[in-house]
């Protein structure tokens, strides 16, 4: 634009100034010939320059603008994948894959595994269709997920309407197992607020060492491995409607915190006989738990 405004107004300057010469009586013939090519010539090579040099500017513009549309649309695009990546991953790790550590396993002495599981959802989700069913299943662990962001835990996975947490990964200054059953009491306490629907849960916990690291390699899976986690899935399996259930070993963390009482010996597979204690937070207990 600023080009082809710049050509008019001096093509008019010259046409103008072209007439002038051309009328004047005083200027010589020759000097007139040599005036109006000589001003033509350099009209014509201001015309081709400028053409050239606002056409240079142009590209450069176009050029400079896609580069950084490029690069934004680079930014948000690494934003999406490192979004998507802590999500399924935990920081440490996602950034540990990022300098392309390979493999990733670690030993975590202390941790706090939980299982929950919803009490009769196999004759419940029959009743819905499967919209309902899925529907169902996301409200429900969208709120577990929350949960897990407050008490600073890490969400393993899902397995069907089962779902699997753990505290202590990485180690820190805060106490895994209380962590853990201060979640288990929240989401006990959020499902009743379901008013269309009697939700119970079933939930197990155990502490100790488990194995910890990532496989795949077109979808990675953060996952645990251990006794650790087997005891955690057994102590939901075997426990009941609207409580939770612990081992021994979490109960000795936790004894003075919450007023769990003991079950007894029951028989566990793959495990045996063993002593565990039970909690359930919708009853009234007359010891208090005791406040760290």
């Amino acid at each position: 634009m600023r080009f082809k405004l710049a050509l008019l107004i001096t093509t008019s300057y010259v046409v103008i100034y072209q007439i002038q010469i051309v009328t004047s009586g005083l200027i010589p013939l020759n000097e007139k010939i040599l005036s109006s090519i000589g001003l033509w010539v350099v009209l014509l090579s201001s015309t081709v320059g400028g053409y050239l040099l606002e056409s240079l500017w142009r590209r450069n513009y176009l050029q400079n603008l896609k580069i950084e549309e490029q690069q934004k649309l680079l930014v948000q695009e690494q934003e999406k994948s490192e979004k998507l990546l802590l999500n399924t991953l935990p920081e440490n790790i996602a950034e540990r894959l990022k300098n392309q550590e390979e493999p990733i396993a670690d030993y975590h002495v202390n941790v706090s595994v939980l299982f929950a599981d919803i009490v009769n959802f196999t004759p419940l989700s029959q009743q819905l269709s499967a919209e309902e069913v899925v529907n169902f299943l996301n409200e429900t662990f969208s709120i577990f997920d929350s949960l897990v962001d407050k008490y600073q835990l890490e969400k393993i996975k899902t397995i069907g309407d089962a779902y699997m947490v753990v505290a202590g990964i990485p180690p820190g200054e805060r106490n895994p197992t209380r962590d853990i059953m201060d979640f288990a009491m929240d989401i006990m306490r959020e499902v009743k607020l379901f008013k269309d629907r009697d939700i119970k849960l079933r939930i197990g916990i155990h502490t100790g060492p488990v194995v910890a690291g990532v496989i795949g390699k077109k979808k990675f899976l953060f996952d645990l491995w251990g006794d650790t986690v087997n005891t955690a899935s057994r102590m939901e399996t075997y426990g009941l409607p609207d409580c939770i259930q612990i081992t021994e070993e979490t109960f000795e963390i936790i004894k003075d915190i919450y007023p769990f009482r003991e079950r007894g010996i029951i028989d566990v597979k793959g495990k045996g006989k063993m002593k565990t204690y039970i909690y359930n937070p919708n009853q009234t207990h007359s010891k208090k738990a005791v406040k760290l």
